[in-house]
């Protein structure tokens, strides 16, 4: 059940609010003041916050300021003022979207629905891109772009050595010996023989590593095969 904290000093509005989220399967907390709605917003985990302007204490531009410092959860400014100036500022501090009162409570509920939709989409993205990036020890790979970066500078690697840095990276601590490095990288059906698995490991280290002798990220077990440390 998605949770809505509502701001509202306006004791009627509030309650209106609060029955028509409820009955669409929102549960919701009530603040009467702003000092007490900043408490609970920065405190608490809630999926979308529904901000009056004017209210006793801190004011709705003040809060939305507080919030947006700590938190990203969609926030719905509400006021009797019409005027652009307070839109525009609300929005620009960080607001998801300004309605006027009087509204209808069946539009909240639709504007908290789709707000909380665009939220979990956005979020749900960069979940999945951060996913796509593995980054250790300063070394930063991009799966999807196939692109290496090692300390902020770009490192050009062959395909075959981006592809075994990226099966090491992604199965780290773990020893492979080159028979299982080359069946995972190269294919069962490649051409070729274990050597190619040393010469592509020597070829890593030289663009990634500051000192083979010692290296940061891909280690030999000696009698064993290659580990990615972290």
């Amino acid at each position: 059940m998605k949770k809505i904290l509502i701001i509202e000093d306006d004791r009627k509005i509030a309650e209106l609010e609060r029955d028509y989220l409820e009955i669409n399967d929102f549960q919701v907390a009530l603040a009467a003041d702003g000092d007490t709605g900043l408490l609970f917003a920065v405190r608490d985990d809630f999926d979308l916050i529904v901000l009056d302007l004017m209210l006793p204490g801190v004011d709705g531009f003040a809060i939305c300021r507080r919030i947006r410092e700590k938190k990203e959860t969609p926030i719905i400014m509400v006021s009797a003022k019409r005027d652009d100036v307070d839109k525009i500022r609300g929005l620009g501090l960080g607001a998801d979207d300004y309605m006027v009162k009087p509204f209808s409570p069946a539009e909240l509920v639709a504007r908290v629905k789709a707000h909380i939709g665009r939220f979990e989409r956005l979020t749900s993205q960069e979940k999945r891109k951060q996913h796509h990036i593995i980054e250790i020890n300063g070394l930063r790979i991009d799966k999807d772009a196939r692109r290496v970066y090692l300390r902020g500078a770009e490192t050009a690697l062959a395909n075959k050595e981006f592809d075994l840095l990226l099966f090491m990276a992604e199965n780290p601590n773990i020893v492979f010996n080159k028979e299982t490095l080359f069946e995972r990288v190269w294919g069962l059906d490649a051409v070729g023989d274990t050597t190619t698995v040393t010469v592509h490991v020597n070829r890593l280290r030289e663009k990634i590593e500051t000192d083979n002798r010692e290296p940061r990220y891909i280690e030999t077990v000696w009698g064993a095969g290659y580990r990615f440390k972290i």
